[in-house]
């Protein structure tokens, strides 16, 4: 089979190349023969570009949008989707306790400030999380209250509400929510909180909701076309056919691509960035697996005392009809 990556990568190894490696080094070798026939052939398939890499990997995601020392690529992914200019001033610690401890379905979470004083935070979830908006409302006002905690103690005396800025909450998730697929055909949920009554006051909480699941579903068998759609496809898509034609409307994706692969010369690394990436799926699949059965006992549970509240509500109401007959039963028999 061609290699049709190999012809743009020219890094990219052939696969006898790279199992012969692993093979030769006993520590590889050992790792290697631990994962399944299923992993190991993924494994092969990125690092020689019979397949793209899954960029929203944890290690790759961050290798290649990395803000310490490529920030101008997180920048241009922040100005296509919140559809401003954004330049990134500082990394923030991510400090929160994120509600009850959090974490095990999350791949990315980066938290920058920008230029104009702004909040965004960029999430990736693998699996989107129960109840997406309450967690959404609870983590962004977190976010709101870390910056008025972090300025005024910068400014003092000085401090004035009007040096609190927006905060942009931004979810991408890989498999989204239930809710998501309520709107089967939009990709791009665009929030912020205004007054019905027209009243402007500035609010300051902004969400941005990405299900990569549902673009690609809509990008089926339809071309790449705008800025948005290029991105979400360099951060859904390991289709090569994809990844060319990605690289071939929009050239600035290659470096990135470049980045990866670079990267996948190092097998040592790689092995242990995959199988950092696996332990992380496990984790992930199992979170899930009790989330949905806990969720499917709640729903049971609801349904169970609302049908006891109904046969509750019949008992009473023959009660007060077997009442009403000995009453009228009563005055009969007189």
């Amino acid at each position: 089979m061609i290699n049709n990556l190999k012809s743009y990568f020219p890094m990219l190894r052939e696969r006898e190349e790279l199992i012969t490696e692993i093979r030769a080094n006993e520590k590889l070798r050992s790792v290697f023969e631990e994962w399944s026939r299923e992993r190991r052939e993924e494994f092969l398939d990125f690092c020689t570009g019979a397949r793209g890499v899954k960029i929203l990997y944890d290690s790759f995601f961050k290798e290649v949008l990395n803000p310490e020392y490529a920030p101008e690529r997180l920048e241009s992914f922040l100005c296509v989707i919140l559809k401003k200019k954004v330049q990134i001033l500082r990394i923030l610690p991510n400090d929160s306790t994120r509600i009850a401890d959090e974490t095990s379905l999350l791949i990315t979470d980066i938290v920058v400030e920008t230029d104009d004083g702004s909040v965004a935070n960029v999430e990736i979830q693998k699996i989107g999380y129960s109840f997406p908006g309450a967690r959404s409302a609870c983590y962004s006002a977190d976010m709101l209250l870390r910056q008025y905690r972090r300025v005024r103690s910068r400014r003092g005396d000085d401090f004035s509400y009007q040096d609190i800025k927006n905060v942009y909450l931004i979810v991408i998730y890989e498999k989204s929510p239930k809710e998501f697929h309520e709107i089967p055909d939009i990709f791009y949920h665009y929030s912020r909180q205004i007054f019905e009554s027209g009243l402007k006051l500035g609010l300051l909480q902004e969400y941005l909701m990405i299900p990569l699941d549902i673009f690609r579903r809509t990008m089926h068998n339809k071309t790449i076309e705008t800025p948005l759609e290029a991105w979400l496809t360099f951060l859904s898509e390991d289709a090569p056919e994809k990844i060319i034609e990605l690289i071939t409307i929009y050239p600035e994706f290659k470096p990135l691509y470049e980045t990866i692969y670079q990267i996948c010369r190092n097998t040592e690394r790689v092995m242990e960035m995959f199988s950092e990436e696996l332990r992380i799926m496990d984790r992930n699949t199992v979170k899930y697996m009790i989330e949905e059965q806990q969720r499917e006992l709640d729903e049971k549970d609801k349904r169970l005392a609302a049908q006891e509240q109904q046969l509750a509500m019949q008992a009473e109401q023959i009660e007060t009809l077997t009442k009403k007959i000995e009453a009228l039963s009563q005055k009969t028999g007189k």
